[in-house]
């Protein structure tokens, strides 16, 4: 698989870690930097990871920095990503088979590398699981992106509100 990787300055050593452990398991790694530890903002290196994998040069995408919040934050304002800030492997897994993302952002300084590398396997080896009600959330959250008339309109999820009175939604 071939993964496209970007990082702050913050971060660069676990971002280089990350990526020797990505080659050491066989994947193709796109390195977007940053290579240093000079101070750099990270939505630069968010934006190359996240035009890797819009571009399909790249299958998925990882995007590290302190908290993990600003660049994946970043990534999402991308058309076409659907990137989820992961801390844990349950939502590794909950983002690429409910959600498919395309690109998790994880917070190197607050967490240890082995979960990291945890996180980072579930989310690769879990498949998307299509449903009608998946490809509709999907759709209604990257609609959001196509168009913006949705600012300020109360009435936007009604349907939705509408189908979880009528007990549609089930745990």
């Amino acid at each position: 698989m071939k993964i496209s990787i970007g990082c702050d300055h913050i971060v660069t050593d676990i971002k280089n870690h990350i990526v020797e452990y990505l080659e050491a398991k066989g994947h193709e790694v796109i390195d977007n930097g940053t290579y240093d530890h000079i101070r750099t903002h990270y939505p630069i290196y968010g934006k190359k990871t996240a035009e890797r994998v819009i571009n399909k040069e790249a299958d998925l995408g990882i995007v590290i920095c302190g908290t993990g919040v600003g660049i994946t934050t970043s990534v999402n304002k991308i058309k076409g990503i659907r990137a989820a800030l992961v801390r844990d492997i349950t939502t590794a897994k909950y983002s690429k088979e409910e959600l498919n993302a395309n690109i998790i952002g994880i917070g190197g300084r607050i967490t240890g590398i082995g979960l990291m590398e945890e996180i980072i396997d579930t989310f690769i080896s879990t498949e998307y699981k299509e449903t009608e009600e998946n490809k509709e959330l999907i759709k209604s959250i990257d609609d959001m992106i196509e168009d913006d008339s949705y600012i300020n309109d109360e009435h936007l999820f009604d349907d939705l509100l509408e189908k979880w009175d009528r007990g549609y939604y089930h745990d």
